[in-house]
């Protein structure tokens, strides 16, 4: 059986970002041709595609709405059932690699100050994954928070917080203002799955959000017959139950292809959404709006 590596820089994120994803596709080739299996190969990837400052995952996290707070999740699952997690974990360079250190306990999932323990424990450095470019995106973003301007997608979502009145709900330290994700997928020559994801999470978010990636079965899943991970808004699709609601069409028979565009079709126009698939007959990438992905078949 052939391998196949499929990797995407997050849903809106500039086409740019092809460049990185491929290179984090040759990451997981080279995990694959050391004798790794597809779990390691979507982990290698994953980190990757976190250590380039353009992308919403590791180095390069989206602020939060106190322009101070980075919180992050990741997640991975190889298809014999292994998952392990991290969410709002802060100041490591590499979340997805907290994550694959999860798989080694009794637990699924660690989060906040847990899981920021549970890094340094095991010898993960303090990181700061702020870069002047996130700062520059969250200035963006308070502006159209406070109608000043935007781009659409900005503003869209700059309109789904504000109905909720982020004064009311204020938790963070700093006083109140008015008011994407990485990830791989993988086969390996043996015919095992894995998925992998990360994300700084979403600007406009109350401190201890927790998006769809480290939700088992939303983000990401894996299983015998293939392995899905998403990018987008992580309540709609978590709402969806995205990543098993395509894995189980691809256990049902429908060709990865089908189940990717389906995938994306559950969500209207206004969400923006992307899916990597694999399964025993093939791959496929859908998103609805630009997305950096690249794609590896050996």
């Amino acid at each position: 059986m052939n391998y196949v590596i499929l990797t995407h820089g997050g849903v809106t994120a500039p086409q740019s970002g092809s460049e990185s994803c491929a290179r984090a596709a040759d990451e997981a080739r080279r995990a694959l041709d050391a004798g790794g299996e597809a779990l390691a190969a979507a982990i290698g990837a994953t980190a990757r595609l976190e250590d380039d400052p353009r992308f919403n995952a590791g180095t390069g996290s989206n602020l939060r709405l106190d322009g101070r707070t980075v919180e992050m999740d990741a997640a991975v699952m190889a298809s014999d059932g292994r998952f392990g997690a991290v969410a709002c974990i802060e100041r490591v360079k590499n979340p997805v690699l907290v994550a694959a250190k999860v798989v080694e306990t009794p637990h699924l999932l660690l989060a906040g100050a847990g899981a920021t323990a549970f890094a340094r424990r095991l010898g993960f450095a303090d990181h700061d994954p702020v870069t002047e470019e996130a700062r520059r995106k969250h200035d963006r973003s308070l502006a159209a928070l406070r109608g000043e301007g935007g781009d659409d997608e900005t503003t869209n979502d700059a309109a789904r917080f504000h109905a909720l009145t982020a004064t009311r709900f204020w938790n963070f330290d700093a006083e109140p203002i008015e008011c994407d994700t990485v990830g791989a997928v993988v086969r390996d020559t043996h015919g095992r799955f894995a998925a992998a994801a990360s994300t700084g999470g979403s600007t406009y978010s109350l401190r201890g959000r927790i998006g769809d990636v480290p939700l088992l079965g939303a983000g990401i899943y894996a299983g015998p017959h293939g392995a899905v991970a998403a990018t987008g808004v992580g309540e709609e699709i978590a709402r969806r139950f995205l990543a098993r609601t395509v894995y189980d069409w691809l256990a049902d028979g429908v060709a990865p292809a089908r189940a990717a565009q389906r995938g994306v079709a559950m969500f209207p126009d206004v969400l923006a959404i992307g899916v990597l698939v694999v399964g025993r007959s093939g791959q496929a990438i859908a998103s609805n709006r630009t997305m950096p992905s690249a794609q590896l078949v050996g």
